[in-house]
């Protein structure tokens, strides 16, 4: 579950580290947000070796999609997933991802909605 003001990793390379929740969409006056959902986010820090060539800056508002949870999912077969971090995936105003490459895994309910593109260039899925 994330909420306004969580503080989420950034398990891409468009150059940021962390980023705060400002807005979850998809809803009026919704409390929450889980895995798939869309949030509007402002960057926290930056990563050291991407500084001079980010692709993003500190303070700059972007649109995210929620990748890990700490939250507890359960599937339609009985079975739980869940993480053990907090991480989104940055995308522009036309929903396709800023950067060009996800670490870590990806859920495969991603891939089955309308984020394809983010789920060709994930790392892999669970």
């Amino acid at each position: 579950m994330i909420q306004q003001q969580t503080i989420l990793k950034i398990s891409d390379n468009s150059g940021a580290k962390t980023v705060k929740c400002i807005k979850i969409l998809k809803g009026f006056k919704r409390k929450f947000a889980y895995l798939g959902n869309t949030i509007i986010v402002s960057i926290q820090q930056l990563r050291n070796r991407f500084r001079i060539t980010s692709k993003v800056q500190k303070g700059e508002i972007y649109k995210a999609i929620i990748l890990r949870t700490n939250n507890k999912k359960q599937k339609k077969d009985g079975t739980y997933i869940y993480f053990k971090d907090n991480a989104a995936s940055l995308i522009n105003k036309q929903g396709k991802p800023v950067a060009t490459r996800i670490l870590g895994p990806i859920p495969k309910e991603l891939k089955k909605n309308k984020f394809i593109k983010l789920a060709n260039i994930s790392a892999g899925f669970v």
